[in-house]
């Protein structure tokens, strides 16, 4: 059996635009949040793939435990609480989405450390979002990526979320994505990301134990920087319905082409081929890119991507 993938984060109910019946204009909940996005994402290309965060007890939660189940992703890690659900109200400006969100003592954010899972068959650790922006939750997935140790790959989605960080939060937030991204083997940014972090040029992060470096461009494609440079591929041109978890779906993809190369340990990454390299790369932006022609996060399956 293949090692688990396990995404790390928050669950969220996408409120994704849409109209009643007789043409007004209303919200439609959908499944969301970075880490249930890239796990059935992961599910839909073949891979293994499990979820730990909060799950609430109330109706979006089961609303979410359900999609996840459906698409066969493993639950058992997952801390099931009486703690409301997240909530994303979406708003979209050409395609583009703008988030609200209402999250105050939700499910994800009260984790604790006696909620950390067992590890157990896990070989890889995707964490990321709006779940470590505050605590004890944010504390809680840290504590998580220092526990999974040197001999399980762990990635670092930013997926910074600018209108939610106070000022009362924001050097505590960017010290922990720094200590973080230390301990990554991977690490995603997106433009907007790198544009709020200002680090310096993504090779910078190319230290210690990180071995890969993504920065997504949008229409633009996609970059990765490793040992070999920076491999730089486009996006094909293709009709946007929206873009609501395009980069979930690029993450989803590179690690899945990773793990199917047998790529994805931190001993095997630090020495992948550039070949490889440029084929994960290239399969990440082939998913974004049947992502963001349907609406809401609807990642592509292995049949769709062939």
């Amino acid at each position: 059996m293949r090692p688990m993938i396990l995404t790390c984060g928050e669950a969220v109910i996408d409120m994704l635009p849409a109209t009643t019946g007789d043409g007004r204009p209303c919200f439609a909940p959908a499944c969301g949040g970075a880490a249930v996005n890239v796990a059935i994402a992961l599910a839909r290309l073949g891979q293994r793939a499990g979820f730990f965060g909060g799950l609430s007890t109330d109706a979006f939660g089961r609303l979410l435990r359900d999609r996840m189940a459906g698409e066969r992703v493993d639950l058992s890690r997952a801390a099931v609480t009486p703690a409301p659900s997240t909530l994303a109200f979406v708003h979209l400006t050409e395609g583009s989405p703008e988030f609200s969100f209402f999250d105050e003592a939700s499910a994800g954010r009260c984790l604790s450390h006696a909620d950390l899972p067992a590890l157990d068959g896990v070989g890889a650790l995707v964490f990321g979002g709006i779940s470590l922006l505050r605590t004890p939750g944010a504390g809680t997935f840290e504590a998580l990526m220092q526990r999974a140790g040197p001999e399980r790959l762990c990635v670092l989605d930013a997926n910074v979320r600018p209108a939610l960080i106070g000022t009362e939060v924001e050097a505590a937030y960017r010290a922990r994505l720094a200590r973080m991204m230390a301990q990554a083997d991977v690490i995603k940014l997106s433009d907007e990301d790198f544009d709020w972090l200002r680090p310096g040029p993504p090779a910078a992060f190319l230290s210690g134990r990180v071995a890969l470096v993504l920065v997504t461009h949008g229409a633009g494609g996609a970059t990765a920087h490793s040992r070999h440079g920076a491999l730089h591929l486009p996006a094909p041109q293709v009709t946007v319905a929206d873009t609501v978890g395009a980069g979930d779906s690029f993450l989803a993809a590179v690690l899945a082409l990773l793990s199917d190369r047998g790529q994805l340990t931190p001993q095997a990454l630090a020495l992948a081929p550039e070949a490889v390299l440029h084929d994960a790369l290239a399969h990440g932006i082939r998913a974004a890119s049947l992502s963001v022609t349907r609406p809401g996060a609807d990642p592509p399956t292995t049949g769709e991507m062939r």
